[in-house]
């Protein structure tokens, strides 16, 4: 949802960026790898750690880079479908060591196994949310819209775990719960969706 609102008001925004590194020769793929490098070494380093304010603003900042790449793209005038599929890639690889980084943290140094299962499904869900649109697509079916997206579960958890890094407890379970309630929501909506893109798809055969 935030992605309808909010995406094309920031991308207008970092345009004039993306037309900068385009000149200084910077390629989206670099863009896209640099962000995932440094948002899986700062979950994976950070959080397990109990360093949760470290570890939630290092990994806001290089996933905000994703936005980024989309602006070189523009400025190029194109993207490419081994960008599109790199950077889904990439996304799916960063969303898995952000709630494994919490779960570390809620099992080793919370000791918290409510809060580690909730970031499990989580994690889950998130994977077979996105995997839910990618092969709807690939089959010609549509699967858009639902309560929680890519930026939407990033919120969240970075949210519950700068909470907490500023010492307001339960906020990561809180957190993890909120979103593994609305990412099982989400997974529903999806999964209607393909259904009636699907009747619908029978109906004109």
């Amino acid at each position: 949802m935030l992605n309808i609102f909010a995406r094309a008001s920031v991308s207008r925004a970092l345009d004039p960026l993306g037309h900068a590194l385009l000149r200084a020769g910077v390629t989206p793929n670099v863009i896209t790898v640099l962000g995932t490098t440094g948002a899986i070494v700062c979950a994976l380093a950070f959080f397990p750690a109990g360093l949760l304010l470290w570890g939630t603003f290092t990994v806001w900042g290089f996933a905000m880079l994703d936005l980024l790449d989309g602006a070189i793209a523009r400025a190029r005038g194109h993207g490419t479908p081994f960008g599109a599929a790199l950077d889904a890639t990439c996304d799916r690889l960063v969303d898995g060591a952000l709630f494994c980084g919490i779960a570390w943290w809620c099992f080793v140094h919370e000791h918290n196994l409510r809060a580690a299962a909730a970031t499990l499904v989580c994690l889950v869900l998130g994977q077979v949310i996105s995997y839910v649109k990618a092969r709807a697509e690939a089959s010609g079916l549509s699967a858009d819209g639902g309560l929680i997206e890519r930026a939407e579960r990033l919120i969240i958890a970075l949210v519950g775990t700068g909470l907490q890094g500023f010492g307001l407890p339960y906020a990561v379970e809180a957190s993890q719960w909120l979103l593994a309630v609305l990412s099982a929501v989400t997974l529903g909506q999806r999964m209607v969706a393909v259904a009636a893109s699907a009747r619908a798809r029978e109906a004109h055969s």
